[in-house]
C-alpha cells in the first residue's frame, strides 16, 4: 500500500471539476432531447385549433373533441385499473412474502440451572432414575499446613 502512489488533493479537484462539467453537459443535452420529445408528442396529440365563425361548424368541432375526450378517458381508467391491479397484486405478494419468512421473532432463550440427575430424568423420563454424583468421582486434594 505504501508502494502506491496517491492523487493529490489539486489533482484530485481537478478530476472532480472536469466530471462535473461532463456531467453537466450531458444534463443539458438530456433536457434538450425531453424537450423535443415533448413538443413532438404535443403537436401529434394536440394539433392546432382552428376556430371555425359559423354555428355548425362550431357545434362539429365541439362533437369531435368531446369524443376524443371520452376516448382519452377511456384510456385513463383502463391504464388506472391496470395499474390498481398491478398495485393489489404486488401488495398480495408482500404479504405471501411476510408470512413465508416467519411473523414471530424467536424469543431469547432463558438460561437454566439444572443438575445432570434432573437433567436426565428429564431426558429419559421418571422410569430411569440414574443417579449421578459427579462430586464423589472427583479427586480430593488436601492441602498441607506449613509448619514454622
Amino acid at each position: 500500500m505504501a508502494t502506491e502512489k496517491r492523487l493529490s488533493a489539486r489533482r484530485k479537484h481537478t478530476l472532480k471539476s472536469c466530471m462535473l462539467v461532463v456531467a453537466n453537459n450531458l444534463l443539458e443535452a438530456e433536457s434538450q432531447v425531453k424537450a423535443t420529445e415533448r413538443e413532438k408528442f404535443l403537436a401529434e396529440k394536440c394539433p392546432p385549433l382552428d376556430v371555425p365563425y359559423s354555428r355548425e361548424e362550431l357545434m362539429e368541432l365541439c362533437k369531435k373533441l368531446h369524443q376524443q375526450i371520452n376516448i382519452s378517458e377511456e384510456e385513463r381508467y383502463c391504464t388506472e385499473f391496470k395499474l390498481n391491479m398491478v398495485l393489489d397484486e404486488v401488495r398480495d405478494l408482500n404479504i405471501k412474502i411476510v408470512d413465508l419468512r416467519g411473523k414471530f421473532k424467536r424469543p431469547r432463550l432463558k438460561k437454566v440451572r439444572m443438575s445432570a440427575d434432573a437433567m436426565l430424568k428429564a431426558l429419559l423420563g421418571s422410569k430411569h432414575t440414574v443417579n449421578m454424583d459427579l462430586r464423589a468421582n472427583l479427586k480430593q486434594v488436601k492441602k498441607e499446613v506449613k509448619e514454622e
